[in-house]
């Protein structure tokens, strides 16, 4: 400025003046500006908004930063940067997976291998269909720790994601003690989930000393994994049962502990003839129970299952004789409908043997059948029936509903207890409610069980307005729950006149008044017929009720935790807008939100923009 100097000390308030005379002229695209970026990121706004709104304004003034990253002379570098030192990190990673050498001691019977296999479907009814193919499985002696030579890990601590793979101590193919049996992490690995699970079955740890997993491990972070097989051994390292894991496209698990039958074992050697005695019997496992789980949207829950499966270790449990298993689905009138088999295809694979050229070869080999099952497992997220839905949004709701069954059986007036069992949320957990009026000495108290089936069920359950209507359909219809005691819920879940809406903010009351507009009763769920159902008419009744706020959003309301109205309120009304925009499908919705916060970004830059024109 003319007249004044730079190390005048009254420059500042020069400037300052200067600020605020140009604020004067300008203060209505200033203001505007101000104003729609505060309102925007005070309701909706995330981080992503923030970087797209400078994104945009950087593109805006583009000359202005590259002449300054000219004049700093970074272009150059930062490119070299750029490519280099990520190139360099992975290839040494990679280099050092394949150049190692260490392997964890194990001292235990049985070892590390990767068994090369090929799994066959041939379904029989309603019209016949057949498919095989290649199938990688690993097996791994259950109590093993460690990184058998760069190749298969277990029990190792730490995220499993892909990153990981490259900055820790994981394989190539890893097995994750979080991926089976109870969720979630448990210091003691797989054998503390293993006794777990045994002692839940009223079976003594102590039978089975010795355990032999045999599943599809994690590569890269990501795995296919429709059943898994845990051989279990009697002190004397003989094959004694099996617990099958089934995983369905839900996210549930659901193990089933198949013994094996010594008596009736001895019965048909004590029929076989002298030379057929003198053959070696290999050990298998033979057992059949009933279908209690949906291992596909698609199938029936009613029929049997029968397993045929052989020991896949050798004597004493020492070397590797093969996998071969055969799992039979038949109807509930007994006609089969589907054999499965999972068997060995060629030499398994000891880690601790395989030199560098070996390892190369083996993960060059299989490398495709894992990226197109990590692939195959993206793309196919969609298109689960009735799952989906994100993660986050299962956590949300169902830790809401948690807490209203707590409530609703703690206001009951009834002395009951209700044993709460979740399903498909990972580290939710089994819990017990009581009545306010069940004390440690009643003896009358009534208790039920109210089990989910499926994670479907919460997110079926906020669209419905009367919760009484709720569990009953969700009961008897679609099969999305299931009651030990189905006569005591009226003493929970009781009919009540419509709550008044209460919000604590305006925001609040806007939200839960659009989450009301929006409700609607979701439609039964469809399932294939069986041979012993009838055609039920597809009509339905016209529901001319008033859909009114839920009790359960009455409960989240008068809650004092904020985080959970926030999370409750964002998971509904993002079901509730998928459903009306996105045909149900929230990763739809999730892209048609992307496009609507790059719009909205686009237009506060340009505010912004307008008001930065404004001062120069």
């Amino acid at each position: 400025m003319d007249g004044l100097s730079e190390d005048s000390p009254l420059l500042p308030v020069v400037l300052t003046g200067d600020l605020l005379d140009r604020l004067s002229e300008h203060w209505s695209s200033s203001s505007v500006a101000a104003f729609a970026f505060s309102a925007y990121f005070t309701f909706v706004g995330k981080a992503v908004d923030l970087w797209l709104v400078l994104a945009f304004v950087g593109w805006n003034h583009a000359s202005a930063i590259t002449s300054i990253i000219k004049s700093l002379d970074l272009t150059q570098f930062g490119l070299l940067a750029g490519v280099v030192f990520p190139t360099s990190v992975l290839g040494y990673q990679f280099l050092g997976r394949i150049l190692d050498v260490q392997t964890v001691k194990w001292n235990g019977p049985g070892r590390p291998f990767l068994i090369p296999s090929r799994t066959t479907h041939t379904r029989l009814f309603p019209k016949k269909h057949s498919f095989s193919y290649s199938y990688l499985v690993v097996g791994v002696p259950v109590g093993y720790s460690g990184n058998a030579n760069g190749m298969i890990s277990a029990n190792v601590s730490g995220p499993s994601s892909w990153l990981s793979y490259f900055l820790d101590r994981r394989a190539w193919f890893d097995v994750n003690p979080a991926d089976y049996l109870q969720r979630g992490h448990r210091d003691d690995g797989l054998r503390g989930k293993l006794d777990d699970y045994l002692e839940n079955q009223n079976v003594d740890p102590s039978q089975y000393p010795h355990a032999y997993l045999v599943t599809a491990a994690r590569f890269l972070g990501y795995h296919f994994n429709p059943v898994s097989f845990w051989f279990l051994y009697s002190q004397e390292k003989v094959l004694s049962a099996i617990v099958l894991e089934v995983n369905n496209t839900f996210g549930e698990r659901r193990p089933y502990l198949v013994t094996r039958d010594f008596e009736a074992e001895r019965h048909i050697q004590n029929g076989s003839t002298d030379d057929e005695r003198q053959e070696p019997l290999r050990s298998r496992v033979k057992g059949s129970w009933n279908k209690d789980f949906h291992v596909s949207p698609f199938n029936s829950r009613k029929g049997s299952y029968s397993l045929l499966a052989s020991d896949p270790l050798g004597p004493d449990m020492e070397g590797f004789r093969g996998i071969d298993i055969t799992i039979n689905l038949s109807s509930s009138k007994g006609h089969p409908k589907l054999v499965a088999r999972l068997f060995s295809e060629g030499d398994a694979l000891e880690p601790s043997s395989m030199g560098i050229f070996q390892k190369t070869r083996f993960l060059l080999g299989w490398f495709w059948v894992g990226v197109a099952f990590t692939f195959g497992i993206a793309q196919n997220r969609s298109k689960r029936v009735w799952d989906a839905w994100p993660t986050i949004s299962k956590k949300q709701l169902e830790d809401a509903f948690r807490q209203y069954l707590s409530h609703l059986v703690q206001q009951s007036t009834a002395p009951i207890t209700v044993k709460y069992i979740p399903s498909g949320v990972v580290g939710a957990v089994e819990e017990v409610f009581s009545s306010s009026s069940v004390t440690d000495s009643s003896a009358t108290a009534e208790s039920a069980e109210i089990k989910v089936l499926t994670p479907v069920f919460y997110s079926r359950f906020v669209h419905y307005a009367h919760d009484f209507e709720a569990v009953f359909s969700e009961l008897a219809e679609s099969c999305t729950l299931w009651v030990d005691k189905p006569e005591l819920l009226p003493k929970i879940f009781l009919k009540k006149a419509s709550p008044p809406l209460h919000a604590s903010t305006p925001f609040d009351f806007l939200c839960f008044q659009l989450i009301k507009s929006l409700r609607s009763r979701p439609g039964r769920i469809e399932r294939p017929l069986t041979s012993a159902d009838q055609v039920s008419s597809s009509s339905q009744g016209l529901d001319i009720r008033d859909f009114r706020m839920s009790s359960m959003d009455a409960f989240v309301i008068g809650q004092g935790d904020t985080t959970l109205k926030k999370s409750y309120r964002a998971a509904v009304l993002r079901l509730f807008f998928a459903d009306r925009i996105a045909f149900g499908n929230t990763d739809l919705l999730g892209m048609m939100e992307l496009g609507a916060r790059v719009g909205a970004s686009w237009v506060l830059a340009s505010l912004i923009n307008q008001a930065i024109r404004g001062f120069s």
